[in-house]
């Protein structure tokens, strides 16, 4: 059942696991009385949010359409925002079991988890430093104890560049900037993959640069924009050139470059 689609008034999925998911996400963030914007739970009016200086800003599960697709390309994503920029991000991979945690000062990481049931011992006050500006825990240790591996990975290069792009999204603006990047560069390669997983590969050095020329929300970018900054990438907008803020009355994102 937790398969089962229904439809957004965008006609974007919703299963029965985007729910529930929202649901023990909520619960778990209520106790530090910060306020919550989930894509679940969308429809809080702007005046209501423009006064939030912090917030967390969470997708249940981000590529739905992968997760209904069985795929395994779905992840979960959870945000710190902090005066429109995202202060921290977690992003959780139920298939691989791989978890990827940044945060401002700290650095971003990956870490391999052996089961699924061992994403319930880390808290996220565990990977939030003192440095934030909030007083919602300071300890890193049990996460840095279990030998986490620091991001960036430093890509071989011998490999030819490499671009990611949205495998249930294609466009002919991304071909175009392929098509671009072999006159530039001679070889390239491709790699497609759904959800946030894009910020995460370019994040450890697998591939050189993320184009997205579509629609996404902020609830989609903000725990991979932490994840990828803090890395030492870049996440910018292609007309301005400047970073993606967050808590915009408009909650679309403008098209965006994730690269170092």
């Amino acid at each position: 059942s937790d398969f089962t689609v229904e439809h957004k008034a965008d006609n974007s999925p919703l299963t029965l696991a985007d729910k529930r998911s929202h649901q023990v996400i909520v619960k778990s963030l209520m106790p530090f009385n910060i306020p919550i914007l989930s894509e679940e739970g969308r429809d809080i009016p702007y005046e209501e949010r423009k006064s939030w200086n912090t917030f967390w800003l969470v997708d249940p599960i981000d590529g739905t359409k992968e997760f209904v697709k069985r795929n395994g390309e779905f992840t979960v994503n959870i945000a710190l925002i902090h005066h429109g920029k995202p202060v921290l991000g977690v992003i959780f991979v139920p298939v691989t079991k791989m978890l990827y945690f940044a945060a401002r000062d700290l650095g971003t990481y990956r870490l391999e988890l052996n089961s699924l049931d061992e994403i319930k011992d880390f808290s996220l006050s565990r990977i939030i430093t003192s440095s934030l500006p909030l007083p919602i825990g300071s300890s890193i240790s049990k996460l840095v104890d279990n030998h986490p591996v620091s991001l960036p990975f430093y890509p071989d290069t011998s490999r030819p560049y490499t671009i990611m792009g949205s495998r249930s999204h294609p466009s002919p603006k991304l071909e175009a900037f392929i098509e671009k990047k072999r006159c530039e560069f001679g070889a390239v390669e491709f790699i497609s993959a759904g959800s946030s997983l894009k910020f995460c590969l370019v994040a450890e050095g697998k591939a050189d640069i993320y184009p997205r020329f579509g629609p996404t929300m902020e609830w989609d970018t903000a725990a991979g924009q932490a994840i990828a900054e803090n890395s030492g990438a870049r996440v910018f907008c292609v007309d301005t050139n400047e970073p993606l803020v967050y808590n915009k009355e408009n909650l679309l994102n403008p098209w965006f470059v994730v690269s170092f």
